[in-house]
């Protein structure tokens, strides 16, 4: 099955150079000058996966979608007058659908300067190999918006068999979801400043854009899980192993990963790069393996025993299990497992206990950051396998590792499409002033600011 989302931009005033010309009171106001909408089509594949054909399902032509949140000139009562009536439902046998494409917060909290800045962790900035003070995290996100395309189902009409799952050792429970986007293979810049593609909408009623030449369409980009591509995948083409360069990954569908199963798993000649970097930049961590890592295959290619594993299978070290489903970099979620209660959600997701949460699926407050260090960090390994098989990798550090940021700036919606009200251009203060985007001043669970050295969170 792949949805697909088309969009188009209509220009009301040509002779303007305003995005609006006044206040944008509703969805249809003459005064919004640049309006988009959105089609919205189901493929559904049939016969040989090798040479597919897709039935095509209109879900929805000409749906709108919001004005962006200029300020409250512009757009007053954002939530309610604009926001709002952008979510489309669409009936169906087994309940509604409904779609949202705006913008939003954004919701991937991360102190992306300090990552980036030699995988420094400033909780653990005092056993960095280049010590700093030790201090809270910073969102690097925070204050910024995002354009989200968001889509609710109905579980039924995702399973192979039209139905819910009977419980989470169904084999028709587990879902793995992945995302691309395509551009046009061709674009010509023409001397009078026009320019041509070709074609002029990407996809067919036959090919999910881009995964057939016929389509004209090029996918330049795909995503499962947040961070595999970012951490796992090299920049540039390797000389041995040519499916692990970025380029090639993000034009590439999910069925060519088995051939970098052994690049995550890592091999003597070519460890696994981020569980190396941790283990060199912070002494105090007990080392995980940087070779032989099955569980990293397990989060991120075939499935984790006890959650998304197909199929299902809860003792990772089962001889007779089987080898699971073939390797393909998904987001996997089993969807009999219930949803957690809000009250009750961990951050840490399945690493905690909370076996609704990442990497069973994602929810938008999961802290896929620090869950996949502590995973890097060798916490889902069984048994002594860290410092040199001597060490539990669940315990202190590599159990608490984090980057300080345990939260999103703004508290999610309870309701669809979940994601918070995008911050208006006017009001936003978090890029105006230095030290606003500060998250968590207190650390969790005490009412002091003194940090411990390091400062570990939970």
């Amino acid at each position: 099955l792949a949805i697909q989302f088309r969009f188009r931009t209509v220009v009301g005033n040509p002779d303007t150079f305003l995005y609006n010309t006044n206040t944008i009171d509703n969805l249809s106001d003459p005064d919004w000058n640049v309006k988009q909408f959105m089609d919205v089509t189901a493929l559904i594949r049939q016969g040989d996966p090798a040479t597919p054909m897709f039935t095509t399902i209109v879900l929805g032509t000409n749906l709108p979608t919001p004005p962006v949140n200029i300020g409250p000139r512009s757009t007053p009562n954002y939530e309610t007058n604009l926001a709002e009536p952008a979510i489309s439902t669409i009936p169906t046998g087994a309940g509604d659908i409904k779609v949202f494409a705006g913008q939003r917060d954004e919701a991937f909290y991360i102190d992306l300067g300090s990552i980036f800045d030699l995988l420094g962790l400033r909780p653990f900035n005092s056993a960095h190999l280049a010590p700093l003070a030790t201090s809270h995290g910073v969102d690097a996100t925070a204050g910024y918006n995002v354009h989200t395309i968001a889509i609710q189902i109905p579980t039924q009409l995702l399973t192979a068999t039209g139905t819910l799952p009977t419980g989470p050792t169904d084999p028709h429970a587990i879902l793995g979801v992945y995302s691309t986007a395509s551009r046009p293979g061709t674009r010509v810049l023409n001397t009078n400043g026009t320019k041509t593609e070709d074609p002029a909408d990407c996809g067919t009623a036959t090919s999910p854009g881009g995964t057939a030449p016929t389509s004209g369409c090029v996918q330049v980009s795909r995503m499962g899980n947040p961070l595999f591509n970012e951490l796992l995948i090299p920049i540039g083409s390797s000389p041995t192993v040519s499916e692990n360069d970025k380029d090639r990954y993000n034009a590439e569908l999910p069925a060519t990963d088995v051939n970098r199963q052994d690049f995550v798993r890592g091999t003597a000649s070519r460890p696994v790069e981020p569980v190396a970097l941790i283990n060199l930049l912070y002494p105090p961590v007990n080392d995980a393996p940087t070779s032989g890592r099955n569980d990293l295959v397990r989060v991120f290619l075939t499935g984790v025993p006890g959650a998304t594993r197909f199929p299902f299978q809860n003792d990772p070290n089962d001889p007779t299990a089987g080898p699971g489903s073939a390797p393909a970099e998904y987001i996997r979620l089993n969807t009999a497992i219930p949803a957690t209660a809000p009250e009750s959600v961990n951050r840490l997701g399945f690493i905690a206990g909370d076996n609704a949460g990442y990497p069973n699926g994602r929810r938008i407050n999961d802290d896929v950051v620090d869950i996949t260090l502590r995973v890097a960090a060798g916490v889902l390994l069984p048994g002594n396998a860290c410092a040199g098989g001597t060490v539990n990798c669940n315990s202190a550090p590599n159990n608490e590792l984090g980057d300080g940021v345990n939260e999103n700036d703004k508290p999610f919606r309870s309701t669809f499409p979940y994601l918070a009200s995008p911050f208006d251009g006017y009001s936003n203060q978090f890029h105006g002033r230095e030290g606003l985007a500060i998250a968590n001043p207190t650390p969790a669970g005490t009412g002091s600011q003194t940090l411990p050295t390091p400062s570990p969170r939970p």
